[in-house]
């Protein structure tokens, strides 16, 4: 079952090229945002990853350092980070965005296909 996600964006300060990125479900965000405090953060996140771009909208995403988040929001706790991204974060409709596509594999490995050319 493939759901439907969008990303909580946060920069730092508006003039930086800095991005937090949190992947939300966009109906449990509007609620919770709207201050309903029942739904649990676990059903608002599709996970507690944080992703960061420091070139905006059209870089690349990667995870931040331990020490970029210090910096930024003061701790380094995944929860307390993701609570200020929803926070302080404006959503940004994403088409298109699966859960399926924030996998752990490495996407430069290929197909994983066995490699049989000339070989008979």
């Amino acid at each position: 079952m493939v759901k439907n996600l969008s990303k909580v964006v946060y920069k730092p300060d508006s003039q930086s090229t800095d991005e937090f990125i949190v992947i939300v479900n966009p109906l449990e965000y509007k609620k919770w945002k709207k201050g309903d405090t029942t739904i649990p953060l676990t059903e608002v996140v599709d996970s507690f990853s944080v992703f960061h771009s420091g070139q905006g909208s059209q870089g690349l995403l990667g995870q931040p350092s331990k020490q970029q988040l210090d910096t930024v929001f003061g701790t380094s706790k995944d929860i307390d980070v993701v609570s200020i991204v929803l926070e302080k974060g404006r959503e940004q409709a994403s088409e298109g965005i699966r859960s399926s596509d924030f996998g752990t594999t490495n996407a430069s490995r290929g197909s994983a296909a066995a490699e049989n050319r000339g070989r008979n």
